[in-house]
């Protein structure tokens, strides 16, 4: 809770294999200690490129898991569609229920032929993993690779305090539950809250105060999400806000933040 001494918090950077410059901040922030996590987009430009510099990474000190990517770069064209179209087609049940399952399937070996290893954890792009049909798609194509070995799923519950009607309470709505039910049956861990959610405007001052009203709101277990980038990346929508997070994230005043708060970064 709030004003205790030694919280443990995940911090995970999404979107590895997007860009130069995000990579450079994941390999660039696990190297100071600053995150616990990144979830990566196989089919990203990227990817290729610079996944053989994070396989050098110790797996025992950042969890490196696979970001479900089904609106920016899918490897079945067909499916690259708006999270908007996700978002009506998969609660009405009308998703290419065949095609999902060899688009997950295709993403989890590209993951594991560049890394030599499963996913850590397993999220999605822009959420989309706790879709209907999209998360019984996963956990039934997680369930027949690896029974044993079971990657834990990112929950979107919103922290404590936070007010019902923001985004933070629109991404829980939209299949947190649903995926918490599915997960808890077939014996996979989720963190507990969600924080990081925020609508990547302002400045490196804003973010900063954001990430301090976090840590304070952080419960044992929770896990922060970040976007991190070192350099602006070409066609980013939020490519701005990726730079003025790097600068907070690796900077002394969150490291100051994180020892105030007595919270630890880790996995």
């Amino acid at each position: 809770m709030p004003g205790e001494q030694g919280r443990r918090l995940g911090i995970c950077v999404d979107d590895f294999g997007l860009g130069e410059g995000v990579d450079q901040a994941v390999l660039g922030l696990a190297r100071q200690g600053r995150i616990s996590a990144t979830s990566c987009m196989v089919g990203a430009p990227r990817w290729r490129a610079d996944a053989p510099a994070l396989r050098e990474v110790d797996p025992a000190a950042l969890d490196v898991g696979l970001h479900l990517d089904l609106t920016e770069f899918p490897f079945d064209a067909r499916l690259r569609l708006p999270l908007q179209h996700w978002l009506a087609r998969s609660h009405v049940r009308l998703v290419p229920r065949a095609a999902l399952r060899r688009e997950i399937e295709a993403q989890l070996d590209a993951f594991e032929q560049a890394l030599g290893r499963p996913p850590a954890h397993v999220d999605g792009h822009q959420h989309v993993h706790q879709l209907p049909v999209v998360r019984d798609a996963l956990l039934a194509a997680l369930e027949a690779r690896h029974g044993g070995r079971r990657p834990w799923l990112r929950r979107t519950r919103r922290p404590r305090g936070e007010r019902v009607g923001g985004k933070a309470w629109l991404i829980e709505t939209l299949g947190c539950a649903g995926l918490a039910r599915l997960a808890g049956a077939k014996g996979y861990g989720q963190n507990g809250h969600l924080l990081g959610v925020y609508d990547f405007q302002g400045d490196a001052e804003r973010y900063l105060a954001l990430v301090g009203a976090w840590l304070r709101a952080a419960e044992d277990g929770d896990l922060l999400m970040c976007h991190p980038a070192t350099q602006l990346v070409p066609g980013d929508a939020i490519a701005p806000a990726r730079m003025w997070e790097y600068q907070v994230l690796a900077g002394p005043a969150f490291g100051a933040l994180l020892g105030r708060e007595g919270i630890q970064v880790g996995r």
